[in-house]
């Protein structure tokens, strides 16, 4: 009896294909948006930084020390069988027992490759065992610290990072909004980074949490004005205007309209 139920579970047993609806339009912002989105693209990497300086960059650790941990392996605890774990492979810092650390990128208000509210989207679709949280402009992105250290190297070495209009900041982030320094510099009331002209490239003396570094880190030269109108992620009068966005107005509107009425009476929302 048991292996006729079991042929017939397989006989009607079919793989659903389901291809995500990451973002709707034909225009190069909503392109460049369903990129940034989509696991399974390619980005572009630009640069190149030593493991040892991102470390130092992020100042969670001094470079070559060990990672701390908060619980054993995984491993080596005997834990009740839970049928989730066994679907679900853990990421390398949890399998380790790694603290959890964070990382923040502040994201200039002037023509950014990346904005706080996209990076969201970023780091549910490519990143695992994330938490993250959307501010003004910046983006607070936490994991286990060798997780945090593998995405900080793909989120400055690729298309995602301007060294001018893109920034760690661990603190004092704001300055997003500003006008941008005579180098096109995004203002930094700590002084993190300056551009060194003779390389053309931006440095940092201070690590994300403003403390001076031993040495300074070169992270690439900014992108031109060119460069940074090709890989907009945003709609302006210049470049791709918004027009007729029918379908993403409609579910923002939906949205406004339960957030409003939710909090005023959550009745109102009854049948709607």
């Amino acid at each position: 009896m048991t292996e006729i139920k079991e042929r017939k579970r397989k006989k009607f047993k079919h793989k659903v294909d389901y291809s995500p609806q990451l973002y709707p339009g034909s225009e190069p912002v909503a392109e460049r948006r369903r990129k940034i989105m989509n696991p399974n693209k390619r980005l572009i990497k630009l640069r190149d930084i030593p493991d040892d300086e991102i470390v130092m960059i992020l100042g969670h650790r001094s470079p070559g020390a060990l990672y701390t941990s908060i619980h054993p392996p995984l491993d080596e605890i005997i834990e009740p069988f839970d049928p989730v774990k066994h679907i679900i492979k853990p990421t390398a810092g949890a399998r380790a027992g790694d603290r959890m650390r964070f990382v923040q990128f502040s994201d200039s208000f002037w023509r950014p490759v990346i904005a706080p509210w996209l990076r969201a989207r970023l780091y549910f679709s490519r990143f695992r065992g994330v938490d993250t949280v959307i501010y003004s402009g910046r983006q607070l992105l936490e994991m286990r610290e060798r997780d945090i250290e593998e995405a900080t190297r793909i989120l400055i070495e690729t298309e995602l990072f301007d060294p001018a209009r893109t920034a760690l900041r661990g603190l004092t982030v704001h300055g997003h909004a500003l006008r941008l320094d005579s180098n096109g510099l995004m203002f930094d009331a700590r002084k993190r980074y300056v551009y060194d002209p003779d390389i053309n490239e931006v440095i940092y003396v201070k690590d994300m949490h403003a403390q001076v570094l031993d040495e300074p880190i070169a992270v690439g030269r900014p992108l031109t004005e060119e460069e940074l109108m090709a890989m907009d992620v945003t709609y302006r009068w210049d470049s791709a205007q918004y027009k007729s966005r029918t379908d993403i107005l409609a579910v923002i509107a939906r949205i406004s309209k339960f957030r409003i009425l939710g909090g005023f009476k959550p009745d109102l929302i009854n049948g709607r």
